[in-house]
């Protein structure tokens, strides 16, 4: 049995049977034969089911939004956005889909030559918990907008959510095994996602995750020779120039920590600040955080929620305590708040540097690490002493600077004056230990095809 459990009390949610081999095996056989028929189906007709998905997302959001609430503690607003941000996900790739599938004509002398984008199979997909739906449907509607069929493993503690997708689609009119959720046993996930990559049924695999998940599931693709792409987190830098807006970085800088109780691949998790500024940016970021919010999840006024598991919680408080064990400074919070539920205080750790574990790991919540540079090449080299490359956002008055000094750190998106962000209208992914590949906009719809070439001559 699987068994979900609400990180805002601690009880029992739901328990869920997982799928025997046989299930598994019949799922298979079903999506491979959906997949076959949907690729057949003319793109127009596939972006014109991706306007329905929009419309029953936004019919299903409030129920969406509260089982995300109750699996994973999300805070209530930030659900309902999510819902909505796949819905404008769906809408961009019906609107805009044909025209980056459409053949590309290649000039050649004495043949007519093209570039089609073409479906590929059943797409296996082993996604995370902390964005439940956006995290599936980024991916998932330019798969099926592809013409491709998607197998979609989701962590256990958001199983509710999973199921609940699966239904999303058959209500918007999607074949019935086009799209389908494995329910499988803990202990059983890694030998049947490596079995599931094996098999020929299963043309690609995309993962978001953890590294040591990603190795594996980048081994078993390359062993088979399938495609892969891999999301696995990140230590993005939030890098404030001696000429920045304090008041606006600073403000900007509790969101984009924050943001999803600061469970988020793409939230800031290494404030590197200039020496001019840094005492002033300081001050004004510790109040912010400390303005906010902490409890339950489904009361409006609440900012940041419980942490989605309690081992998640334990991980944290190793990573701030060893921290200050090495010489960083507790500016606000520093550990779990008593009482029922996975909560933990907000926190800001200062005097962070190369070598603690708040700036060298990925800290998976309400932990911000401060670090403060000489000046703004020494800002550039804190920013890349870092082993993941996913995200960075940088401050300063002059964009043409800000540009410039992102060109010297390696990441897969650079933000100038804006907090990171997915937006399906450009493509995300990381470097590094990041990750490869691409999700959204036109890279995303073409990760998961056949770029293949026809050459006719005379």
């Amino acid at each position: 049995m699987i068994t979900t459990i609400n990180p805002a009390t601690g009880k029992t949610l739901a328990k869920y049977g997982a799928m025997t081999p046989a299930e598994l095996e019949q799922v298979v056989v079903h999506a491979a034969e959906a997949a076959a028929s949907w690729g057949a189906v003319p793109v127009s007709a596939r972006l014109e089911a991706l306007t329905r998905l929009a419309a029953e997302l936004r019919a299903a959001g409030d129920g969406l939004a509260e089982l995300m609430t109750a699996e994973m503690g999300k805070p209530i607003g930030e659900a309902e956005g999510e819902v909505e941000k796949s819905a404008v996900t769906a809408e961009y790739y019906a609107a805009q889909g044909g025209a980056i599938l459409a053949d590309e004509p290649v000039a050649v002398d004495g043949a007519r030559a093209w570039v089609s984008y073409e479906p590929i199979g059943v797409v296996l997909a082993v996604m995370p918990w902390n964005f439940p739906v956006w995290q599936v449907m980024r991916f998932a509607i330019p798969t099926l907008a592809a013409g491709n069929g998607v197998l979609l493993k989701h962590s256990p503690n958001v199983t509710g959510s999973a199921l609940a997708i699966e239904q999303v689609f058959r209500a918007a009119g999607f074949p019935e095994h086009l799209v389908r959720t494995l329910v499988v046993d803990e202990p059983d996930v890694p030998a049947t996602i490596e079995g599931l990559i094996a098999d020929d049924r299963i043309a690609a695999v995309t993962l978001t995750g953890s590294n040591r998940a990603g190795a594996a599931v980048g081994a078993a693709a390359g062993r088979a020779s399938k495609r892969s792409v891999l999301e696995l987190g990140g230590s993005d830098a939030f890098v404030v120039l001696a000429d920045a807006d304090v008041d606006a970085a600073a403000a900007a800088a509790v969101r984009a920590r924050f943001t999803n109780s600061g469970q988020s691949c793409v939230c800031a998790k290494r404030f590197i600040v200039e020496a001019a500024v840094a005492d002033e940016f300081i001050d004004r970021f510790v109040v912010g955080v400390k303005g906010l919010a902490v409890g339950d999840p489904t009361d409006r006024g609440v900012a940041v929620g419980p942490l989605a598991r309690d081992d998640l919680r334990a991980a944290l408080q190793r990573q701030v305590d060893e921290s200050v064990a090495a010489g960083a400074v507790l500016a606000t919070g520093g550990g779990s708040i008593d009482g029922p539920g996975y909560f933990f205080e907000p926190t800001v750790l200062t005097g962070t540097a190369p070598g603690m574990p708040a700036f060298d790991e990925e800290t998976f919540g309400p932990v911000a690490a401060v670090a403060v540079a000489r000046d703004a090449a020494h800002a550039a080299s804190l920013a890349g002493a870092t082993q993941y490359g996913l995200g960075l956002s940088i401050w300063t008055r002059d964009a043409s600077r800000g540009v410039e000094l992102a060109r010297q750190i390696t990441s897969g998106a650079a933000f100038v004056n804006a907090v990171v962000a997915s937006d399906p209208r450009v493509p995300f992914g990381g470097t590094k230990r990041s990750g490869y590949g691409r999700e959204l906009a036109a890279h995303g719809l073409r990760e998961f095809t056949n770029i293949r070439t026809y050459w006719v001559a005379g």
